[in-house]
């Protein structure tokens, strides 16, 4: 039996019950597209990071806390709640991950955490900063379509859906404010926001605001960006095989 790659996931971080969790779903999503999802440690040294990305064929980055404001060089906003064992971890694993062109994926906190980790910055509270008639936190269930977003022409999200517009789910309060010079924007909402972005430096660098893991189920593009990782994976497994 041929072995699955390994895409490693980045934990949630639950503050209060100081512990870690997964939500099914970023697992689900993985296996049906391929792969071999590994839920990573909440703490690791130097070492076990770099075994780490020596290990995975590629590095999912889930949502959850907002990043650190001090890391883009912003006060923080009253209503940002991050966790700083988890933006070291993450900075750590991506900064090595990036270097060795290992595929990344981020969702939600991943597309924040990603243009802050290659020199962007952040709205850190949407109703107060950003105002808009689009809804960004909608109610459950979350496979359901919130607004809309248009895709960039004869960028790889685009070439992917062969479509120019997609109806996605939305739950956030954060956004990208300054794209890094390194990222290219592959789709907007509605009322202006970036939700989706690449690198085109890297073999595969994607990331998206919307949530895959809650509607993979339900909507075939959404299975289609999760398959697109898998196949980037799958390709760096192979050269491993070389």
């Amino acid at each position: 039996m041929d072995k699955r790659p390994i895409a490693g996931v980045l934990p949630l971080f639950d503050d209060g019950r100081e512990s870690v969790w997964m939500l099914p779903g970023y697992l689900d999503c993985l296996q049906e597209a391929g792969l071999f999802p590994v839920v990573l440690p909440a703490s690791m040294d130097a070492q076990e990071i770099a075994q780490t990305v020596e290990m995975c064929d590629g590095l999912l980055f889930t949502g959850g806390h907002d990043v650190n404001p001090a890391l883009y060089g912003a006060s923080p906003h009253p209503t940002t709640v991050w966790n700083t064992a988890r933006d070291r971890l993450e900075q750590a694993l991506f900064a090595l991950a990036y270097e060795r062109d290992l595929p990344i994926f981020g969702i939600c906190r991943g597309i924040q955490l990603i243009n802050v980790m290659m020199g962007g910055t952040l709205y850190q509270d949407l109703p107060s900063e950003w105002k808009s008639d689009t809804e960004h936190h909608m109610m459950p269930p979350y496979d359901q379509v919130c607004h809309r977003v248009t895709l960039t022409a004869d960028a790889p999200l685009a070439r992917l859906l062969g479509c120019t517009t997609l109806g996605v789910n939305s739950y956030h309060h954060q956004a990208v404010r300054q794209l890094a010079d390194g990222l290219r924007e592959m789709a907007r909402s509605e009322d202006g926001l970036i939700e989706a972005v690449y690198a085109p430096s890297r073999q595969f660098l994607w990331a998206v605001q919307w949530h895959p893991e809650f509607s993979h189920r339900t909507d075939q593009s959404a299975r289609a960006v999760v398959r697109a990782f898998a196949e980037a994976c799958t390709r760096k497994a192979q050269t491993k095989t070389l």
